[in-house]
């Protein structure tokens, strides 16, 4: 799938609910989310993977994180377990902090031409490289992206989310301070 800058990032780490607060006792509950193996700020949703379609065995991005302005190289290798169809589909939102800008679904067999490949993808090992630029005017702030995978029978075939920050932690050359008015 083509990656923007506004879809790499993605929802916090964990989930945590707590017990009554007047009960005697006060039970917290915090949901593991697993991380994408490699160098990326990936992870998997919180839902079952057992029946996934596809196995993601590692993602790197060089950068990690992604700088605007910069080439980010994604390299992802994963095994198919199932053909990926013409049907199927990824459910994408993308939120810079908590502004939804994206949400909608999108055809993956029209989207993974983006990294030369079509349907249907057939079962085996499967490996990804693509380089894409990262425009430099993305606005500084924290971009958060979900994608749910599934294919033409519904069958689930992965879900990723991931959180990037991009700029606030170098002081703009044009900052006035207000000691030099």
């Amino acid at each position: 799938m083509r990656i923007s800058s506004a879809c790499v990032a993605a929802l916090s780490a964990s989930v945590a609910s707590a017990g009554s607060w007047f009960g005697s006792s006060q039970d917290v509950v915090i949901k593991d989310v697993q991380k994408v193996p490699g160098e990326s700020p990936l992870e998997f949703c919180d839902t079952d993977h057992s029946n996934d379609i596809v196995s993601i065995e590692s993602v790197d991005l060089l950068p990690n994180p992604p700088e605007p302005g910069a080439e980010l190289v994604i390299r992802a290798t994963g095994t198919v377990f199932e053909p990926i169809t013409k049907g199927a589909v990824v459910n994408l939102v993308v939120k810079y902090g908590l502004i939804r800008l994206i949400s909608t679904q999108a055809d993956l067999c029209d989207e993974i031409g983006n990294v030369d490949l079509e349907c249907p993808i057939e079962k085996g090992v499967l490996s990804i490289t693509k380089s894409v630029e990262i425009p430099k005017e993305v606005p500084p702030g924290t971009y958060n992206v979900y994608a749910e995978v599934i294919n033409a029978d519904q069958k689930p075939i992965t879900c990723l989310q991931a959180s990037v920050k991009f700029g606030g932690s170098k002081q703009s050359e044009s900052t006035v301070e207000m000691g030099d008015l």
